[in-house]
């Protein structure tokens, strides 16, 4: 069973970047979606950005597109979402979260994951 742990969030200026990772511990496979959500105060969980593990698919939220980047290290089973041009409006709770289903088509639908990071704070001052 997959078990993710989060890193990498912080604080910085408007216009600052952040790199986020999520660490899959556990049997994984390239097939697997692996999910980014934020939850900022007093609002709704939103989608953020999704890959497979194999990072042949990625997709981006219209908010965070051209400025949030997926890669990954397949040595360390590790995610990254690299954050550049982030504005205060980027400032949540981030959590990445994935489906052993490979369920592509539903990405952006955060019930179809079944492990979640803890979470980390980005917080981006003005």
């Amino acid at each position: 069973q997959a078990r993710l742990v989060e890193s990498g969030g912080g604080l910085v200026q408007t216009g600052g970047s952040l790199r986020l990772s999520c660490a899959a511990a556990g049997r994984t496979n390239s097939n697997y979606v692996m999910g980014w959500f934020r939850r900022a105060p007093g609002r709704e969980r939103e989608f953020v950005a999704a890959s497979n593990l194999g990072i042949t698919n990625t997709h981006y939220a219209d908010s965070v597109k051209g400025r949030f980047t997926i890669s990954r290290d397949n040595a360390e089973n590790t995610v990254y979402l690299g954050m550049n041009s982030l504005r205060p409006e980027d400032t949540a709770v981030y959590y990445c979260a994935l489906d052993p289903r490979g369920r592509w088509s539903s990405r952006r639908d955060s019930s179809i994951y079944w492990h979640w990071g803890q979470g980390t704070q980005v917080t981006v001052s003005s």
